[in-house]
């Protein structure tokens, strides 16, 4: 344990160095200064008090006088130096410490540990305690040496005046050291104990207080219940605090009684010895003052070390974090990635996210030949986003292979491999920034080149209404940045339609220039079916030639797909072209039939004919030919 609070207290001063180095030479000084000033002025009070009562002359006090008035001068000036330096050093080294945390996080090239819940609240914690926790150890350890000091010399002067005091006042303070580590321990202990509380106060909070959930609270008037839940776990989370701040003020009571009575007690003897001619008037002033120092140390040297200690404890999150090694293996020289010439094959594949999880993939064999179109389908559940995640390489597959023209994706350089694969996910993700920056956001090497990003937004129908916001590719696309004078400002920040988002996240799959794999998982989920047509009309155009995955519900988007692979319970259950599997009779003629008889109903209702002319239905004729119904 002590080796491993060594190696974060030379982690913390690292960091602290790195920083700023020459404001922690001057802080330093400040508190080698502080620490010896005291002293200097006990010693300078005593001489002027003896001096005094021996009748010295004016002249001989003079110089005793100016060196306390010069000694208090400095000690008024220096402290707001100190916290000026401290300020500084406290920017620099919160600035260098996020850098160095999230440099960490973005080296996880897999997905595991966000999804992990344990992993996610260390995060949390390194986040709160990496921006703070290097400075105040650092700071603790000057703080520590500056009362080192102090106490040394405090004792030295009670060991002139009253010895046995001395050894009476230093062997107090072992209590009182011990009593403020157990306190920091514990302090710790309730923080880690609490996180799931804090995690779930807050998942409440945020669904009370953003604008995804606004419309389902106000609707179905939940709020009071979440809000109720909230609260309830506020509650339990103050509970526990209040009971380690009784738990606290109990041990610092006692301390605080301990010390008055130790005081007391050494005044008493002081006034005794005096009164007797042991001791003369500047010893008196000596020895109150060195009591009172030394207590005083003594209090903030254990104060600083438990805070000091639970600032290791905490800033274990940090380095943990930052420490942690790869998340997926990866090999000591990496082989560069080829240009996709025969295909992406998966041999066998098995795949569960934990032991306590069921198998999402069982044993899958599939070949993605190149230039071909392969469509994914089945139930919710059945493995194909599971698939896509492994075809990413966001995880590895337990047992089996995935292999790029007959070589492990393992044995691939990751970052070229994903330069070499578009994609398009079904929880896309809407950036708070503007139109051009979250398309742009898919090849950062073009993201200053507008007529690509036009390009990609042509490409995902999604252009004209770019181009018609107040300030076009440049409308930020949020309120979350408006500032006060632009509340009233449209064009300081345009919300899209989901519809819209959803083609603006196309876009930027499409950005790159031609990937080998392009993987779009429910393209086109959000949009009407009008919208839909033409979207699939423009990819279809867009990926010829290219090696593509297309996973929909919609069975009409993927009639034009080289082959079919139907999924389910993590296996392939069966695969062919559109026509071989509606001549099968199987599972994809049945989903397919199942779909059609929403658009049969349609028909005899007498709505088809009106949605036919106003554009609505732009694959249902197919859908209808393979039932046998004709359209009106």
């Amino acid at each position: 344990m002590g080796k491993a609070r060594g190696s974060a207290l030379a982690a913390a001063s690292a960091i602290f160095w790195q920083a700023a180095p020459y404001t922690l030479i001057l802080l330093s000084l400040c508190r080698v200064v502080s620490g010896t000033l005291p002293v200097i002025v006990a010693w300078l009070t005593k001489e002027l008090l003896d001096q005094l009562a021996s009748d010295v002359t004016a002249g001989g006090v003079l110089p005793v006088a100016s060196g306390l008035a010069g000694t208090t001068l400095v000690g008024t000036v220096l402290p707001r130096a100190a916290h000026y330096l401290r300020a500084e050093s406290d920017r620099a080294v919160s600035l260098l410490s996020q850098d160095r945390l999230f440099a960490a996080v973005d080296r996880f090239a897999g997905l595991a540990r966000f999804e992990d819940p344990a992993f996610l609240d260390r995060l949390r914690m390194a986040q709160q305690s990496g921006g703070q926790a290097p400075a105040q150890i650092v700071h603790g350890a000057l703080d520590l040496l500056a009362t080192i000091l102090m106490t040394a010399g405090f004792l030295g002067s009670l060991m002139v005046v009253g010895p046995f005091m001395a050894v009476v006042v230093l062997l107090a303070a072992v209590p009182v050291l011990c009593a403020e580590l157990s306190l920091s321990r514990r302090q710790v202990a309730m923080l880690w104990r609490l996180s799931p509380a804090q995690r779930r106060e807050w998942f409440y909070a945020s669904l009370l207080s953003t604008v995804p959930a606004a419309k389902e609270l106000r609707l179905f008037g939940t709020g009071p219940f979440l809000r109720r839940r909230m609260l309830a776990e506020r509650a339990s989370i103050n509970r526990e605090s209040a009971r380690a701040d009784r738990h606290e003020l109990t041990v610092h009571g006692g301390l605080a009684l301990f010390a008055a009575a130790l005081a007391g007690g050494g005044l008493l003897w002081a006034a005794l010895a005096a009164q007797s001619g042991r001791i003369g008037l500047g010893d008196v002033s000596m020895f109150v003052a060195a009591v009172a120092g030394i207590q005083g140390a003594i209090g903030s040297a254990t104060s600083t070390m438990a805070s000091a200690h639970q600032q290791l404890l905490m800033f274990d999150h940090f380095l943990t974090v930052t420490r942690a090694g790869p998340d997926l293996p990866s090999p000591p020289s990496p082989r560069p990635v080829p240009a996709l010439r025969s295909g992406i094959e998966l041999r066998d594949v098995w795949f569960r996210y934990s032991d306590q999880h069921p198998w999402a993939l069982r044993g899958v064999s599939l070949l993605i030949a190149h230039g071909e179109a392969t469509a994914l389908v089945g139930r919710n559940g059945c493995g194909k986003s599971t698939l896509v995640k492994l075809l990413c390489r966001f995880y590895d597959p337990i047992r089996g292979q995935i292999l790029w023209d007959g070589v492990d994706l393992r044995e691939l350089s990751l970052p070229e491999l994903r330069r070499r694969t578009g994609a398009v996910f079904q929880d896309f993700m809407q950036y708070d920034l503007t139109a051009a920056e979250n398309i742009g956001l898919g090849d950062l090497t073009v993201i200053e080149h507008p007529s690509r990003i036009e390009r990609a937004a042509r490409l995902a129908g999604v252009h004209d209404p770019i181009n018609a916001l107040p300030r076009g590719y440049d409308t930020l696309l949020s309120r979350m940045f408006v500032s006060e004078p632009d509340e009233e400002d449209v064009e300081a920040g345009v919300p899209l339609s989901g519809g819209q988002w959803q083609r603006v996240a196309l876009a930027r799959a499409l950005l790159r220039n031609r990937p080998d794999l392009v993987i779009l998982d429910e393209p086109t989920s959000g949009l009407d079916p009008v919208a839909e047509h033409e979207v699939h009309a423009s990819l279809r155009t867009h990926r010829s030639g290219l090696t593509s995955l297309l996973i929909s519900h919609r069975l009409g988007a993927t009639r034009d797909a080289d082959r079919i692979v139907v999924m389910s319970e993590g296996r392939i259950v069966e695969h062919g072209t559109y026509n071989e599997l509606m001549a099968l009779r199987g599972t994809y003629a049945g989903l397919f039939r199942l779909q059609a008889s929403q658009y049969r109903d349609t028909l005899q209702n007498g709505q088809y004919q009106e949605e036919l002319q106003a554009g609505q239905c732009q694959d249902e004729p197919a859908l209808l030919a393979e039932t046998g119904e004709r359209a009106p």
